[in-house]
């Protein structure tokens, strides 16, 4: 079943994003958390060589992904879910620490992107007048670019190529919903979105070469 997981989450995520017709909303919902569901299905099979705290950490980051993807319609609400999410994310991969000063200078570039990302959303929410959504936004961006780096720091590949990938999702969708429109914003949120998930699921059987053994009494 392992095996076949990642080939039936391809293909509902390529249902959803390509078949699947946007009215009626409700049935788009379901099809949406689809692929969601099977990566959590993934992400629970996998071996944990890094030790099952940090797959249970990550498995409750993905279950608010979940969450945030069904209720973003409120947006508030899917960006709270999605906050806790990415706060369970920065947990695990802190927890699987293992310095490095070239990855540790990644907080720069990172950093930047911050800065930049949330100076360009409060300008638009200035403009717009959408006040109240300035501190959601910032704290967002804020622990987002946490997650980014903290990934950078557990020496993980795939947990690197999930965080990057969901930074990149994210960035097109805020930019689209509150700076300027993105051609083919939709598909480019979607399979960044569903490629970060599936990859930080992944990165639960993955072991880094610094990574240390795990002793088999450590839950």
């Amino acid at each position: 079943m392992n095996k076949m997981l990642p080939a039936l989450i391809l293909l509902t995520g390529l249902l959803y994003i390509f078949i699947i017709p946007a009215e009626p909303h409700a049935v788009k919902l379901i099809f949406k958390a689809i692929p969601m569901l099977l990566i959590i299905a993934y992400a629970y099979l996998q071996s944990a060589p890094n030790g099952k705290r940090f797959q249970w950490i990550l498995l409750a980051g993905l279950v608010f992904s979940v969450v945030g993807d069904v209720t973003l319609g409120n947006f508030v609400v899917g960006l709270s879910a999605f906050l806790i999410g990415h706060l369970f994310y920065l947990s695990g991969f802190f927890g699987q620490w293992r310095f490095s000063f070239w990855r540790l200078v990644m907080i720069v570039p990172i950093g930047d992107y911050a800065v930049y990302m949330g100076y360009e959303l409060l300008d638009a929410l200035a403009k717009s007048g959408d006040d109240a959504l300035k501190i959601p936004i910032l704290v967002y961006v804020t622990a987002i670019s946490l997650m980014g780096w903290s990934a950078m720091m557990s020496g993980n590949a795939w947990a690197i190529a999930g965080a990057l990938l969901f930074m990149a999702s994210d960035s097109i969708l805020a930019w689209n919903k509150f700076i300027s429109d993105i051609a083919g914003s939709d598909v480019l949120i979607m399979t960044t979105y569903y490629a970060a998930q599936f990859c930080i699921a992944t990165c639960i059987g993955y072991r880094s070469r610094t990574a240390p053994k795990q002793k088999a009494m450590i839950l």
